[in-house]
């Protein structure tokens, strides 16, 4: 059975646009679609999700470019850390429970939302993997690292808690998600629920929705900033110039490595490719997104009347940002800027040297200014940004010295995302009530 659920794991769940591309055919073939329909749907959906994770990517690796720069314009260096076991020895230990873990957990996802009102199907398979290792890596940490562990407890309880949380969490930010889609068709299905949800909530009390990101008036002459990817392109690139103008006049060993990526360029010029190029990942995130909801959507309507009805499927974050892409990124600029406050705020007050993990600040403050734009305009989505650079400074802080220092603080480091540092406390909590089920 661990062979069985190991397999599962990396094959289907760790596969998401495999994942994806079963649903939508198990959906067309419900409907007894032809085989032309059923072909063409089923590698659409692929596709569009494997265009929407090139996007991705390269979002990605021109983060890689651009965190690295601003740690260097304000002397960060990485937190020390102490003796931990590492993401490579948990997951050689515990993999096979963390798999099965998440096979159970979607199980029970499944039938809460066959058998319950919250009919939501959560498909963003690489988010369960990391939820899961970490919230377990939390339990471990609460029992103690060295103790004998039993493994049957821990997926015994991790299952249950995952399949309630892959459940309620598209539930708890339906309404909101209503608004940013227009319609009910979709759900979000990510780790950046919590902020999205705070970012919806302050732009409702604190915002002014009339004052619409996606709709500002602005002067004839910057009509051109009525385009998404000139104001991402625009707003990037005086950004990553910026940096890349005090690094360069710097002198330490690290901005001279960052200097020397450019080769023979100008490491200004370079660095405005990056911005460039990010804007491109995003113009191609959208693109993905609207080939995979033009598939999914259909697709599963024949899940919801045949196995489970009226179910709706949660998926990955970038699905919610062709609604409002310039709020996006004034939710990525109020992170940001956030960010740059909570790094100076933490290290002068409790001594943790906060390195802001570009890639989940962009992801889930892009989302929590989407959500924030639909209920308070601009000023929702700025607040939203702020809210998300917030939970994840202190989050980051809270895990690697509180809840994982001797287990998994690395991964907590790079893929600590908003959900798990919210949560975090509420596992260990639990973890230390029923702590005769682990040892």
């Amino acid at each position: 059975m661990v062979a069985l659920a190991q397999w599962l794991a990396n094959n289907i769940f760790g596969q998401p646009a495999i994942l994806i591309g079963l649903i939508v055919l198990i959906g067309l073939l419900v409907q007894k679609k032809t085989a032309s329909q059923v072909a063409t749907g089923t590698l659409k959906a692929v596709v569009g999700f494997l265009i929407i994770n090139v996007g991705a990517g390269t979002i990605v690796d021109a983060l890689n470019v651009f965190q690295p720069m601003w740690a260097e314009v304000f002397g960060l260096k990485q937190q020390a850390l102490g003796n931990f076991m590492g993401f490579e020895a948990f997951s050689s230990k515990y993999g096979g429970a963390v798999a099965l873990i998440m096979t159970f957990g979607f199980l029970i996802n499944v039938l809460l939302a066959r058998f319950t009102r919250f009919k939501y199907i959560y498909l963003t398979g690489h988010m369960m993997f990391w939820t899961t290792a970490i919230f377990a890596g939390i339990i471990l940490q609460t029992v103690g690292p060295d103790a004998p562990v039993k493994t049957w407890g821990l997926i015994a309880f991790l299952s249950v808690f995952m399949g309630l949380y892959w459940t309620l969490q598209p539930a708890l930010t339906q309404p909101f998600m209503r608004l940013v889609t227009g319609g009910d068709e979709i759900a979000l299905g990510h780790t950046s629920a919590s902020v999205a949800l705070l970012g919806a909530l302050a732009g409702k009390y604190l915002g002014n929705k009339e004052q619409d990101a996606e709709n500002l008036k602005l002067p004839k002459g910057l009509d051109f900033l009525k385009d998404s990817n000139v104001v991402i392109s625009l707003v990037m690139g005086i950004l990553y110039v910026i940096g890349a103008l005090i690094v360069g006049a710097k002198n330490t060993p690290e901005a001279q490595a960052l200097v020397q990526q450019a080769g023979q360029n100008s490491f200004v010029l370079y660095s405005l490719i990056q911005a460039f190029t990010f804007a491109a990942g995003i113009a191609v995130v959208l693109f993905g997104v609207r080939l995979l909801i033009g598939e999914i959507v259909p697709a599963f309507r024949g899940i919801a009347t045949k196995v489970v009805p009226d179910a709706k499927p949660a998926l990955d974050c970038p699905v919610v940002y062709p609604y409002a892409p310039t709020a996006s990124i004034v939710g990525f600029l109020g992170a940001f800027v956030a960010a740059l406050i909570w790094l100076v705020v933490l290290g002068k007050t409790v001594g943790y040297v906060f390195v802001p993990t570009m890639i989940v600040l962009f992801f889930h403050a892009a989302t929590a200014g989407v959500f924030g734009n639909a209920t308070g305009g601009v000023r929702g989505a700025f607040l939203g940004g702020v809210i998300t650079a917030t939970v994840v400074a202190w989050g980051q802080w809270l895990m690697v010295t509180y809840l994982l220092p001797e287990t998994i603080p690395d991964t907590a480091m790079w893929a600590g995302d908003s959900d798990m540092f919210i949560l975090g406390p509420l596992v260990k909590l639990l973890a230390s009530v029923f702590r005769f089920l682990f040892v």
